[in-house]
């Protein structure tokens, strides 16, 4: 929570504005274009934790169950996600597996991580020098996790594959599905602005 005014530059219009200490609930807007500056979410860091816990354990049930199967003239293929990765790279594309795995499962599995330990210690209000560190990584990494986007990919492709082949979904496909859906309410509980200032705040 902000504990003294702020200056922030609105991201739409560069104005500079300074923002009073806001209470749970309350947000900041641009007075000349209402863009939303920052917003202190009521309890946004223990929501975003339980969605991080809810995320994580989705994601291990992604990986321990078939995806999807395709069934045509008697064969039948059933497809994880791992094993797709093991595919690639048996199949001589080693660069493809990791440039498919680690934006679905690979750097989403590092931002939980590091999201649950900072959010811990954030809650527990104890001071640490790694800190602001791990936010700076964990912004970086945000834009390379492409979870929705797998998502809506494998929903656009299996409307082609519907129409060649016989489809049954997995419970890692729902898990998945469930899983950048929490994984998403993780992140949008927090607002950057009140993270950083904690961060600050709890920095040696």
């Amino acid at each position: 929570m902000l504990t003294a005014p702020l200056r922030l530059g609105c991201i739409e219009c560069d104005l500079l504005v300074s923002v009073s200490p806001l209470g749970p609930g309350e947000r900041a807007r641009c007075p000349r274009c209402s863009h939303l500056l920052t917003e202190n979410v009521d309890e946004g860091f223990q929501r975003s934790l339980a969605f991080l816990v809810a995320a994580a354990v989705l994601l291990v049930l992604s990986l321990c169950f078939p995806f999807l199967s395709l069934a045509e003239s008697g064969l039948e293929q059933v497809m994880t996600l791992p094993g797709s990765a093991r595919e690639l790279w048996n199949g001589g594309y080693p660069e493809v597996a990791i440039l498919v795995m680690g934006p679905i499962i690979g750097i989403p599995g590092m931002m939980l991580v590091g999201l649950a330990a900072l959010l811990l210690r954030l809650l527990r209000g104890v001071e640490a020098d790694w800190l602001v560190p791990l936010g700076r990584v964990l912004f970086f990494l945000s834009p390379w996790s492409m979870v929705e986007v797998f998502v809506i990919g494998v929903i656009v492709s299996l409307v082609k594959i519907a129409a060649m082949a016989h489809v049954v979904l997995g419970i890692s496909f729902w898990a998945y599905c469930a899983f950048a859906l929490c994984y998403i309410a993780a992140f949008t509980n927090i607002d950057r602005v009140q993270l950083w200032e904690r961060i600050e705040e709890l920095t040696p």
